[in-house]
């Protein structure tokens, strides 16, 4: 078998999925935002703009201003211009809010604070705004925005309502101190590993403990000559990326650089820190792939620069995924090295089948078994008799193309050729394919599989019940 080998590489993937609009948190403190109208719906506008610091002029006649605007007029918070819109002047306007009767209006409006360079929303009107409102969960300084860009408005508040219970209130406090602290941190504290240290220990805390000043300045000086360079191996999951783990996706969030699999989902890419490095070190059979020993040199040489490395690994890196040797080239090298395990593919196709992998009342047993070795062909090692055994179900990963041997060894071993079998392909990800059969059959059943998927092929008495589900259902 010939072998293609290729150097790591930067990504080409894109860091982030196609976005509907960018979110832009924008300082109006002390800057004039004018707000056409009186209405209880500009009222609010009023009191959000407000409370950004900003100053607010109304201009709506007095016999349209809502009670709720009086108010806010009233607190000083508004200020109220006593005319129509189209009667004010538009320069030093950073922004125009107008709440417009009808779609004439709008236009109208929307002209006006063109030709004058001012960014414009009209409330309930998207088609003629520059820039959208979204839901707002307020922990200032700490703020957070969700946006539908106007496409469902009441998913955006649900979503704001999600998140509303998730931040605990202490948060305005953590921020509050992290905004104090931050000029000391700075300068006290080197780029890189040092500041990353520092943060990431107050991003951790926040969460569950109230904040205290003197405990930030104890933090400042442990930060002080922190190494950051180390390599935290991570399982990616077989692809949906709600199958990561918590510890996962902080590993990704606090990655300096990240070298992935090929298998690796854009989906779990997309959850990782923007400003991490993205190197593809895939490693696929049939293809062009990084030698390994490019990989571990890669990994050493980042580590040793001070850089946190995240090995991304599709399903579980101590399954099949060559941890073993990583994890010792970089002790060899002296290297800090964690493990964070994933979910393996095997595990998750259970879970799509709703297949308990030992039912008690036909496997006592689960067996993993790579399908694939060094030259592209089954192993020479395997015992053929104990993968013969009907009371264990067996998992062979890497299966494509070795399948239809497989499957010969197996009957010529004595496992009956009524044992069921199913393939699957991209378990977990868009284009599953799931097919199910029998020994003898599977042969023929191989032929058809698309052989550059990753396979895994499932095999035992188990799967049976699975097999009876699906006869009861279709009944």
């Amino acid at each position: 078998m010939h072998i293609v080998t290729r150097q790591p590489g930067e990504a080409q993937r894109p860091r982030l999925a196609a976005l509907s609009t960018l979110p832009v948190f924008y300082t109006l403190t002390g800057k004039r935002v004018l707000l056409a109208g009186g209405s209880e719906a500009a009222a609010w506008k009023a009191e959000l703009l407000a409370a950004t610091g900003a100053t607010v002029e109304v201009a709506a006649p007095e016999d349209e201003l809502s009670e709720e605007m009086q108010g806010l007029a009233a607190s000083g918070q508004v200020t109220l211009l006593g005319c129509h819109w189209s009667a004010i002047a538009w320069d030093g306007y950073a922004m125009a809010v107008g709440d417009c009767e009808d779609e004439a209006e709008a236009a109208h409006f929307a002209a006006a604070a063109r030709r004058f360079g001012v960014p414009v929303n009209v409330i309930d009107k998207p088609a003629f705004c520059d820039f959208q409102f979204g839901s707002i969960v307020n922990r200032s300084p700490l703020v957070v925005g969700i946006s539908t860009t106007g496409a469902a408005p009441i998913l955006g508040q649900a979503v704001r309502q999600r998140i509303e219970s998730m931040l605990p209130k202490s948060l305005t406090d953590w921020a509050g101190l992290a905004r104090h602290i931050r000029e000391r941190a700075t300068t006290m504290l080197q780029p890189g590993p040092e500041r990353r240290q520092f943060w990431q220990r107050l991003a951790d805390k926040a969460f569950h403990t109230p904040a205290e000043e003197a405990e930030l300045e104890s933090w400042i000086d442990e930060a002080k000559g922190t190494e950051g360079g180390r390599v935290t191996l991570v399982g990616a999951g077989p692809g949906d990326a709600e199958y990561l783990t918590l510890k996962a996706m902080r590993a990704l969030q606090a990655a300096d650089v990240i070298l992935f699999d090929d298998l690796v989902s854009d989906d779990v890419l997309e959850l990782a820190r923007r400003e991490a490095k993205r190197i593809l070190v895939g490693k696929r059979g049939g293809r062009d792939s990084c030698k390994q020993e490019d990989i571990n040199r890669t990994m050493i040489t980042l580590a040793k620069g001070g850089r946190r490395v995240v090995r991304l690994k599709s399903g579980d890196p101590m399954i099949f995924g060559r941890a073993g040797e990583e994890i010792a080239e970089l002790n060899r090298a002296g290297i800090p090295v964690d493990v964070v395990p994933g979910i393996t593919t095997a595990l998750a196709l259970a879970a799509e089948l709703k297949l308990s992998l030992t039912h008690r009342d036909c496997a006592q047993s689960v067996r993993f078994v790579t399908a694939h070795s060094r030259d592209g062909k089954l192993p020479t090692n395997l015992d053929w008799s104990a993968l013969a055994d009907k009371s264990t179900t067996h998992l062979y990963y890497m299966a494509g193309r070795t399948s239809g041997e497989l499957v010969e060894r197996l009957l010529d071993a004595g496992l009956a050729p009524e044992t069921p079998v199913v393939f699957a392909t991209n378990v977990s990800r868009a284009g599953q394919t799931i097919v199910h059969t029998c020994l003898s059959d599977a042969g023929n059943q191989a032929k058809n599989l698309d052989l550059d998927c990753p396979i895994i092929l499932a095999i035992g008495s188990a799967l049976q019940t699975t097999a009876a589900a699906k006869q009861r259902q279709t009944a």
